[in-house]
């Protein structure tokens, strides 16, 4: 058989229904071409190309992001044989500037379950897990959800500037929370690392500033009395009680947004001494009501409900006892 030798048409007609030019020997043989033939083609200075084992493009010329992406799928047997697309790919698919495309990686990370028998080659890097996220549909591919791959990109480079870009970009740009990817972080054991610290602590300032900036506009949206912004609460000549995002002196209602990672079962020695002084704030009669900053984003006419039930039931109850009032 030569390169001239005419084959059927049957592949050619699947690619006028508007299918990616990416196939597999066994998608190829029930079109009626062969492996044999198939190889054929992929010699040098055929028409077709083999990027991966057993999977094959059918032009020669360079692949695009999403031909690339198709051959990594194929290869891995994704979405039906269970794989999920991570990384700096994933990111890049979510909408991310500062990833680039697929068809300027290296390697495209591909998570599958544990138990797959799966190598890594060409551009593909199989991460094996046990915990296999729900893939979120991406331009028709299954994608990790933004935590996972950014974990899974910024585990990988080396660069404290880039790490920082994602991470900014991923909680300025609304993709997810900051506690959301420091869960993942936690999960992989990455925050320790000494390139992500930073990064990290950066992250969580962040996070804290758009928190509060939201609870300003739930504040001012929700047509709510005016309070004192970030103070600490005291006993008069006595010890420290507690940071506050917002307190209405006068219903002695305060508000704290919890912007922390979520813990390990246990807990920490902060988060226990802030309930603690939580538990003593009640005992003196100010309601502390907690909020989150997915809460503010969700549903932030039901965070102001709750203050707004707070500060109307507090103004029934009897008056708190002393507290002072300090700039944080």
């Amino acid at each position: 058989m030569t390169d001239n030798t005419p084959l059927t048409p049957r592949p050619l007609h699947r690619l006028a229904d508007g299918s990616p030019p990416v196939m597999t020997a066994a998608e190829l043989r029930r079109h009626g071409v062969p492996p044999a033939a198939a190889h054929e083609r992929c010699r040098p200075g055929g028409p077709w190309q083999m990027p991966l084992p057993g999977v094959f493009v059918l032009h020669n010329g360079p692949l695009t992001g999403a031909e690339t992406l198709h051959a990594v799928l194929r290869y891995t047997g994704g979405p039906q044989g269970q794989a999920v697309i991570s990384g700096l790919a994933a990111l890049d698919l979510h909408g991310f500037t500062g990833a680039p495309p697929p068809a300027a990686l290296d390697r495209v990370d591909v998570l599958v379950p544990r138990v797959r028998r799966l190598r890594s080659v060409g551009c593909v890097r199989i991460v094996r897990t046990h915990r296999l996220p729900e893939p979120v549909p991406r331009h028709g591919f299954p994608v990790a959800p933004v935590p996972r791959a950014l974990v899974d990109a910024v585990g990988r480079l080396p660069d404290e500037a880039t790490v920082h870009r994602l991470l900014a970009e991923a909680v300025r740009g609304g993709h997810c929370e900051p506690h959301e990817i420091l869960r993942e972080l936690a999960r992989a054991r990455l925050p320790g690392r000494p390139h992500l610290t930073v990064a990290v602590d950066a992250l969580v300032a962040e996070g804290r500033a758009l928190a509060e900036q939201r609870l300003l506009t739930v504040v001012h949206e929700g047509g709510l009395p005016v309070p004192c912004w970030n103070v600490g609460l005291w006993l008069p000549g006595g010890p420290f009680l507690c940071n506050v995002d917002a307190y209405w002196p006068e219903r002695a209602v305060a508000v704290d947004i919890d912007a922390r990672a979520p813990r390990q079962r246990g807990g920490s020695p902060d988060r226990a001494e802030t309930t603690r002084r939580h538990q003593t704030l009640t005992g003196l009669g100010v309601t502390v009501v907690r909020l989150t900053p997915r809460g503010l984003v969700d549903s932030p006419g039901a965070q102001a409900d709750a203050v707004r039930a707070a500060l109307r039931a507090a103004g029934r109850a009897p008056r708190a006892g002393s507290v002072v009032v300090l700039p944080r």
